[in-house]
Formats: C-alpha cells, structure tokens, sequence
C-alpha cells in the first residue's frame, strides 16, 4: 500500500469500491463529549453512499488536499479529502476506505496525511462531522484523539435520500505545529 496526494479523483478510479458500513448500533444523546457516552443496539442494516460528484478536485494546495492510499494493482484502497475552513481549522470533508481493506490501518495513514497538511498550512485545529449511526468511525476519531465537540439532530433532516434519523456529530483535534 503507498499514500500518495492527488489533484483530483475521479468516479472512474473509484469504480468497484464499497464505501459502505455495517450498522447494528447509533450513538444517542446526551452528546456533551469529548467522546460517546451512550451507544444503543439497533436492527443491523447497511449504509450506502452514492457519488454525488463527478469528481473531488484539489488543484489549489493552499486551500485543499487530496491523499489517497493504492494497493499493489494501483486501485484506490481509501481516500481522504481536507480543505481550509473559513474559522482556519483543516476541515475533513471525506474519508473512506473501501470494505476490503478496512482494519489494515489504512484511516490513520490518511488522517496522518491529513493532519501534516493542516500543519503545512499553519492550522491548529483539524474537525469532522460524521453521523451517529457511525459507531466504528466515532470510535477511530476517539482513538486518533479527536474530542466530541457538538451535534446537530436536524442536519440531515431535509435530505431526500434520508429514511432514518441520524444525528450529525462535530469531532476536533488539536494539533502542534
């Protein structure tokens, strides 16, 4: 596996991954960090994400970054996508890591990556959002050292595609430069 920067990444590379996850549990209030307090059972189901764009586009450094990790067959195994926020914290915008090469430590190589680009920019702090049906995800923030910092129940509550009700949970990591 080799981690590399990228200007964009296209749908094509990305053709026969599975970005989807297992859920068979959802963190619930009270969300008042800095990790889960309370994690429920819930009927196992599995979530998907589509491709809402035809590509992810980094062609700017000092306001984006694009890393993904390749296999040996050179095929995207993972991706993370960061950007400068306006309040001068490295937002992660995307992190996946495709079902078969999950467990491998393959999110903390890129979220390495990440957090070394966000102190190449001179930034402090790194933030997510991930939703709280993401239990495994949650989990790996806390482990990377990312605080709870707050939640929004009615984020997600517009989407068409939305048949359940997630609640969106905001993590941050501080970071020396």
């Amino acid at each position: 596996m080799r981690i590399e920067r990228v200007e964009t990444l296209t749908e094509t590379e990305l053709r026969g991954t599975d970005f989807s996850f297992d859920v068979d549990e959802e963190a619930v209030a009270p969300f008042d960090g800095p990790a889960l307090t309370r994690v429920v059972p819930v009927t196992r189901y599995t979530k998907h994400y589509s491709w809402d764009d035809e590509r992810i586009d980094a062609a700017n450094p000092d306001t984006s970054m694009v890393a993904v990790v390749r296999g040996e067959d050179s095929r995207v195994a993972g991706y993370i996508v960061a950007s400068r926020a306006w309040n001068h914290c490295a937002q992660i915008e995307d992190v996946a890591i495709d079902r078969a090469h999950r467990r491998r430590g393959l999110a903390r190589t890129l979220m390495d990556e990440a957090v070394r680009w966000a102190k190449e920019q001179g930034l402090r702090m790194v933030r997510l959002e991930t939703q709280s049906n993401n239990v495994p995800a949650c989990r790996f923030y806390e482990r990377y050292g990312f605080q709870l910092g707050g939640f929004d129940r009615y984020l997600y509550t517009a989407l068409p595609t939305q048949t359940r009700p997630e609640t969106a949970l905001f993590w941050y990591l501080s970071v020396d430069l």
